[in-house]
């Protein structure tokens, strides 16, 4: 019995259907201005639109990637060190994320930033006192992951989103873990009650190989 679907699953045969005309035939660059390509760029975009379409974001919003620890890594990095960051050195997360946000984090702290690991409760969610009391005027952004990768808790996401935007700071939800059909549905926008800044995603349930998006309201 295979009981890691949450890691990686089987592709499921509607997904290799759908890839197999862009392993055989179609597989042009899509940067490139020859027919081949062109017609990748035009798959990529319509996936791009159908992402967008799913979670309740613009299509230009969403980025792929090669994974969803590159999703975290690019999401995480991009903010403290771009400029919506604002020049703030302060990031909250917590204890339990996943490696992919623990060692960027981790890694952060090596190159000046100052980062907060908030303990959790007993059923691994988030204190809420604890993160209004770690939040700070150099605070820049609280990234929280909505499911648990190891014990599976569901985090308070619209209160965590609601808590940082009322202090102006910006929320990056690692949706990994809870999205694309691990939780017995699509998760958009719209199901948490609060719209994250950023959202780091990978492949859905039966998806096969390895791929990655983050969206990012303007």
């Amino acid at each position: 019995v295979y009981a890691d679907n949450a890691a990686t699953t089987q592709i499921a045969p509607q997904v290799l259907d759908a890839m197999l005309p862009y392993l055989k035939e179609q597989y042009g660059n899509p940067s490139t201005l020859y027919r081949l390509g062109r017609d990748a760029k035009i798959a990529i975009e319509k996936a791009r639109a159908q992402v967008a379409e799913v979670i309740g974001a613009k299509a230009e919003e969403i980025f792929f990637t090669g994974s969803g620890t590159e999703s975290d890594n690019m999401a995480l990095k991009g903010v403290l060190y771009g400029p919506a960051g604002k020049g703030k050195k302060h990031l909250i997360t917590t204890k339990i994320e996943h490696h992919a946000v623990l060692h960027t984090a981790m890694a952060l702290e090596k190159e000046g930033f100052r980062v907060t690991f908030l303990e959790v409760d007993q059923n691994g969610q988030v204190k809420l006192d604890q993160l209004e009391q770690a939040i700070d005027e150099d605070t820049a952004l609280v990234s929280i992951m909505a499911a648990n990768n190891e014990i599976g808790t569901l985090e308070p996401i619209a209160e965590i989103g609601k808590l940082a935007h009322e202090k102006g700071i910006l929320f990056l939800l690692d949706e990994v873990q809870a999205g694309w059909g691990r939780c017995g549905s699509f998760m958009c926008y719209q199901s948490y009650g609060v719209q994250p800044d950023c959202v780091s995603m990978a492949k859905a349930m039966g998806g096969g190989m390895p791929i990655g998006g983050i969206a990012c309201t303007d």
